[in-house]
């Protein structure tokens, strides 16, 4: 649920209402705006759950904001500023600064929470499309708010990496070995190389050695890997919340020793 204000659900209000009077949403008309909404976060705006409030566009949207979490709600409410933005420029309407930029700072903040908070580690760590076009494929499921559509791409990403940095460590690696395999011969190696230092430190990573073996199974019969009925949306949150914590302290421990293959990884998103 987006924590809103009084205020600032009044600013809110008040900006996408316009000169229409209530019950409107900018100028979009019901078809309009489900698109939009769409298109911006993945989602049906005239689903049943957004009109317990009432059927109009104004009424979905508040419920929107009730219902959805601060970043999905913050993505969709810069959209909407952006929209308006450009309409009125295009239109060489008068453009009131004030309640633009009051507006655009509740959806700022809002959106400056992710879903997931390494999110941004889901990085491809080698100069192969198919991994850059996967770890984009799965950052986008996240902004979209459906971590459960991406847990089997999450699974697939977890393989490619580690295989190439067991490589980059020079330990060998089958085609075949499994997350947890792969996981275990990593830690082994930078253990063996001292990058981890503390007692404490060394638990945690043998802990989520059973996250990466549990992770084998919610791939094979939780996901969309296979016909499966696939896993609740917080359970996804909470694997994926544990599966990025590891993924960037991986590649904080290997930036700090200069490791190359963490290094040049910094994919281009806007090529794809």
């Amino acid at each position: 649920m987006a924590e809103l204000s009084y205020s600032e659900r009044q600013t809110i209000e008040k900006f996408v209402a316009g000169n229409n009077g209530a019950g409107y949403v900018l100028d979009f008309s019901d078809r309009t705006f489900q698109e939009f909404v769409g298109d911006v976060v993945g989602l049906d705006i005239s689903d049943e759950k957004y009109k317990e409030a009432g059927n109009s566009k104004a009424n979905r949207l508040r419920t929107f904001c009730r219902v959805e979490n601060d970043y999905t709600v913050g993505k969709l409410l810069a959209s909407l500023h952006d929209y308006k933005l450009s309409s009125y420029t295009a239109s060489g309407k008068n453009i009131d600064v004030r309640g633009f930029d009051e507006f655009h700072r509740i959806a700022e903040r809002l959106s400056s929470g992710q879903v997931i908070e390494h999110i941004d580690a889901i990085q491809a760590n080698n100069s192969d499309k198919d991994f850059h076009q996967l770890a984009k494929l799965i950052k986008e499921s996240i902004e979209k708010n459906q971590p459960e559509a991406a847990l089997d791409r999450l699974h697939t990403f977890l393989i490619k990496f580690l295989k190439e940095l067991c490589k980059s460590h020079g330990v060998e690696v089958s085609k075949d070995e499994t997350v947890n395999a792969l996981y275990g011969k990593y830690i082994k190696a930078v253990r063996g190389k001292g990058f981890i230092e503390s007692d404490m430190a060394v638990k945690i990573v043998q802990y989520s050695f059973q996250v990466m073996d549990a992770f084998n199974d919610i791939r094979n019969n939780k996901s969309f890997a296979h016909d499966n009925a696939v896993l609740n949306y917080d359970e996804s949150i909470l694997i994926f919340s544990n599966v990025t914590s590891t993924v960037k302290f991986i590649q904080t421990i290997e930036a700090k020793h200069s490791n190359v293959a963490i290094a040049e990884a910094k994919p281009d998103w806007d090529s794809f």
